[in-house]
């Protein structure tokens, strides 16, 4: 939708905001011309305005500016160029210094005292996080693709297991706060401000590895710990190919504020502009957002489903897609009223239980279809495969092929009584799609560190041999089961890369099981969405090409997954700004011997304008044995001078960090 005017749109690209500490963190703000103090719209971030999301920024910032809101893009602590140093993600200091910045828009003569949050990813979690902080101006929160609990659903861990993008966000974020400022704003004292960074840039791989429970450091920024603190309305956005699938469902259930969920079929992007389709006016509906909760203007917000959720046809399994048919539902609560139990008997789900005696070991080839945990569009092929060649090395049970279709809307749970040949295992549980055609389709997968059978916030050994019952709970899901297909539970006690093995092979004797599914019983009412608006895109000139492969393979006995991401160098018009990243993921072990695994991750960054030229390498290795994490890390920065390039700060880790 549109407002009744629209305003021509003035911007300034380095706004200093205050701090009490006496530093300042620079702003990019665009403001309506010709009106009077409006809301302002806050989105506070590490990403560096100045380059890293210049061109998302241009697709929606002035467009919300044109429709009567201040829009202000602020660079955090030690990130662009803002003054100070980074510390860590959901940090004290990030979080008192947001609050901060709140109080100031809402201060300002330009701005009305009413002020909101909106953000994706590392702005959505903030958003949620600085909302429990109860700031007085901030009256409305737009979350995208965050979560509500750090150690159960972020990048690190999933179920007590830690994720192989644990190592791998390490890496991308010691790449990303080692960058320097962009001189033409800061002035001649640009390189005194990278050299401090790069002096400071936290190793925080070490951190992250050795929080292997949920410890009061993943307590800290988890909104789930006292959802009633958030005093501000929530609409919280996300998709099912992305890996944040269950925020939307946790604010709706738990939000004593005004609370609305959209779930998508997208990948961790904004919904005006992500994949799979359909796209939808993510921009129009967060102005409905907007209008009413900052302006008390009666868009009919509070009268929309609790629950916009789109379920997903069966199509065949691709690693990539433009367009996933389904259809949109709104519902009053993330779940289909209706419950199904399909029970292990023999090798097959059915409606009673039956005697079950099965095994499964420890193969790191199983994982080879599994995608990308963080689908965002930077390399080729993240979403799953098809799961027929993992399902060859899982213990899998199936249903007849089914006689009514049904739509999942949920999150599945599945029982399991099993033991172990080992103290320590973990369990991935995958739940697909049996297709007519041949193919398994990945509908949504959960996994348990069976240590942590008995609560995330410790270890307890299993007994070796003995039956123990738990539970896993699968990510949510809205999910379209056809008539004729059939439904099949995988297990395995490794997925590899997606998640770390543990140090030695584990056989897993399941000896019963219970599938309960959440489906759609006659509830739902269909909901229509307008098409995608946005402000004009920024025409960022691509000097050379992108780049990008990914390789499964076999070496022997080693299985190797290898991505390569390159966007090439690209200058942004505006600024005279030529970037260039690359990404080279190498993942790699022994099928039958886990303690050989490793991930080495690689990013290479160069930023320049003229005769101003730095590069920024920087590299992890993680790899185990019996008893420790063993991590190596290099991080190396140059820049281009008259007589040549010269390496100008170097720095390595060597850090071993205990398995609990």
């Amino acid at each position: 939708m549109s407002s009744e005017t629209i305003y021509r749109v003035e911007e300034q690209a380095d706004v200093r905001i205050p701090l009490s500490n006496g530093m300042t963190l620079s702003a990019r703000i665009w403001r309506p011309v010709g009106c009077g103090p409006v809301p302002a719209i806050l989105e506070y971030l590490p990403y560096r305005k100045r380059d890293g999301t210049a061109a998302r920024d241009a697709l929606t910032h002035p467009y919300m500016a044109a429709r009567g809101y201040i829009c202000v893009r602020v660079d955090m602590r030690g990130c662009g160029e803002s003054d100070g140093l980074f510390d860590d993600e959901y940090s004290e200091q990030e979080l008192s210094d947001g609050v901060e910045v709140v109080n100031w828009l809402a201060a300002q003569d330009w701005c009305s005292g009413a002020v909101g949050m909106m953000g994706i990813s590392w702005g959505g979690f903030n958003g949620l996080q600085i909302a429990a902080l109860a700031p007085e101006p901030l009256k409305a929160v737009v979350t995208v693709c965050s979560t509500t609990d750090r150690f159960a659903d972020d990048i690190h861990y999933k179920g007590g297991v830690m994720l192989g993008e644990n190592p791998g966000w390490a890496s991308t974020v010691l790449s990303w706060f080692s960058t320097p400022p962009d001189p033409a704003l800061v002035g001649e004292n640009w390189r005194q401000i990278w050299l401090e960074r790069l002096e400071n840039t936290p190793f925080l791989a070490e951190r992250w590895v050795a929080e292997q429970v949920r410890s009061a450091y993943w307590a800290h920024g988890s909104v789930c710990e006292d959802y009633s603190a958030i005093k501000a309305a929530v609409l919280t956005v996300g998709g099912w190919h992305d890996g944040y699938r269950n925020t939307m469902g946790h604010l709706v259930d738990n939000l004593s504020a005004p609370v609305k969920g959209i779930a998508g079929p997208w990948i961790h992007k904004y919904p005006h502009f992500a994949v799979p389709g359909p796209q939808i006016d993510f921009l129009g509906e967060m102005l409905r957002w907007w209008d009413h909760w900052l302006k008390g203007i009666d868009h009919s917000v509070e009268a929309d489903p609790a629950y916009r959720c789109y379920v997903m046809d069966s199509v065949a399994p691709e690693t990539s897609f433009t367009h996933r048919a389904g259809r949109w539902v709104g519902l009053e609560q993330p779940r289909g009223a209706g419950l199904q139990r399909f029970w292990f008997n023999g090798t097959t789900l059915r409606p009673v239980a039956g005697a079950v005696s099965g095994k499964v070991g420890t193969d790191l080839a199983c994982g080879q279809g599994t995608g990308e945990y963080f689908p965002f569009g930077f390399g080729p092929g993240e979403l799953p495969d098809d799961q027929t060649a993992d399902d060859a090395l899982s213990l899998c049970f199936d249903s007849d092929p089914l006689d009514r279709a049904f739509d999942i809307v949920g999150r599945a749970k599945v029982a399991l009584a099993l033991s172990s040949d080992r103290p320590r295992a973990q369990v991935a549980v995958r739940l697909n799609d049996l297709r007519p055609d041949g193919s398994s389709a990945l509908i949504a997968h959960g996994f348990l560190n069976l240590r942590q059978r008995g609560g995330a916030d410790r270890m307890v050994d299993l007994p070796v041999g003995e039956t123990v019952e738990v539970e896993v709970f699968l990510d949510q899901i809205a999910y379209h089961m056809p008539e004729g297909h059939r439904l099949r539970i995988a297990l395995s006690p490794s997925y590899f890369p997606f998640v770390w093995p543990e140090a030695e092979p584990v056989t897993l004797s399941v000896s019963g099981g219970c599938l309960e599914l959440p489906y759609l019983e006659g509830e739902g009412a269909p909901v229509a969405f307008k098409g995608p608006e946005t402000a004009a895109p920024l025409e960022l000139e691509q000097l050379t090409p992108r780049a990008e492969s990914k390789d499964i393979r076999l070496e022997g006995t080693r299985i190797v997954h290898e991505i390569i991401g390159e966007d090439g160098v690209v200058r942004n018009p505006e600024t005279g700004l030529e970037t260039r990243e690359k990404v080279h993921e190498v993942f790699s072990a022994e099928r039958f011997d886990p303690v050989t695994a490793s991930a080495c991750f690689t990013w290479e960054r160069s930023y320049g304008r003229g005769d101003w030229r730095v590069s920024i390498k920087s590299f992890l290795r993680m790899e185990s044995t019996g008893a420790d994490f063993v991590l190596t890390g290099e991080l190396r920065a140059s820049e281009v001078l008259p007589d040549g390039e010269a390496e100008v700060f170097q720095r390595d880790w060597r850090v071993l960090v205990p398995r609990l």
